[in-house]
């Protein structure tokens, strides 16, 4: 896996002569974007060239306006991860700053895509902007590339009554709507993290959890209740079924958001440190407080037969 970090790569360029570069922030690798790096991998396969995906770190608003950055759908790592596994052979990651978004159109162009990737062809969104003040287009960088050596090619945008953003992802994430973001997404929607030790309550009501704290800047689902599957990202892969609650547990007070999985009909279960993926399938219910704990270990059994259910 080739992550370069910063527009000089690093220290040597892809191993083919010439390149084919898809652009885009991609944020959560939804099926919009595996459309375009789908399209690049046909093209570089036809040539015998090497795809690489061009993205940016930290998300471009975040520099210009922090209070509206987005929360991400995935970590910089995840998001690597998801571009290699779309097709891509080599991943750019530009270190976006203020002097970086100063760059013309034909300045980035020249910089990255001629001098850096030395590109054969360039797939991209038809709504694609880039250089500074998102002056540059599509028919920008086709006019740029017919005199510098390569071809573009713009795709429509994919979709089906709302076309495939990572805003949309977003919105039904934090909606709770799991599955329909995993429509979009073309798989689960997730949340990844380490596992901590909590107050242990799960554990003396008989439904011990790996609570996983939930990150800053990242998409979080709605607080609620949830059918998913637990995958042990540093063991040997196993995958379970899980009962996994979101939020911060109404019922006690002074606990922090988090999200806590119950793997179903596992028990000695030891994930404390491990990092784990929980991959959300449906949201059974929404949080709410109970007046007892025999109410809410009632309410416990039947979330996790519902899981099961629907996990069957």
């Amino acid at each position: 896996m080739a992550i370069w970090r910063d527009v000089a790569g690093a220290g040597s360029a892809p191993s083919t002569s010439s390149t084919v570069v898809t652009i885009g922030t991609f944020d959560g690798v939804h099926r919009g974007h595996q459309t375009l790096l789908a399209r690049a991998r046909e093209v570089a396969d036809a040539a015998g060239e090497q795809v690489v995906a061009v993205t940016f770190d930290p998300h471009p608003i975040a520099v210009f306006a922090p209070e509206r950055a987005p929360r991400l759908l995935t970590d910089l790592e995840r998001r690597v991860e998801l571009l290699h596994a779309g097709g891509a052979d080599e991943v750019r990651v530009l270190a976006f700053d203020r002097t970086m978004a100063t760059w013309a159109p034909d300045e980035f162009a020249q910089r990255v895509l001629v001098d850096d990737l030395r590109a054969s062809h360039v797939v991209v969104g038809q709504n694609f902007t880039y250089g500074s003040k998102a002056a540059g287009d599509v028919a920008c960088l086709s006019d740029f590339g017919s005199g510098h050596g390569f071809a573009t090619e713009a795709l429509e945008l994919a979709g089906g009554s709302e076309e495939y953003s990572s805003t949309l992802v977003r919105r039904l994430v934090e909606s709770g709507d799991v599955a329909g973001a995993a429509e979009v997404l073309g798989r689960p929607a997730e949340v990844n993290g380490v596992v901590v030790q909590g107050e242990q309550r799960g554990r003396e009501l008989g439904y011990p959890t790996a609570n996983v704290p939930v990150a800053d800047g990242l998409a979080t689902p709605a607080d609620g209740v949830y059918a998913a599957w637990v995958i042990d990202l540093d063991g040997a892969g196993e995958r379970w079924p899980a009962a996994v609650s979101v939020g911060d547990n109404p019922t006690f007070e002074g606990v922090s958001r988090r999200v806590e999985s119950y793997v179903i009909d596992r028990t000695g279960l030891d994930l404390y440190g491990h990092r784990i993926r929980v991959e959300l399938v449906a949201r059974l219910r929404g949080m709410e407080a109970y007046p007892s704990l025999a109410a809410l270990v009632e309410q416990m059994d039947a979330d996790v037969g519902r899981a099961r259910t629907v996990l069957a």
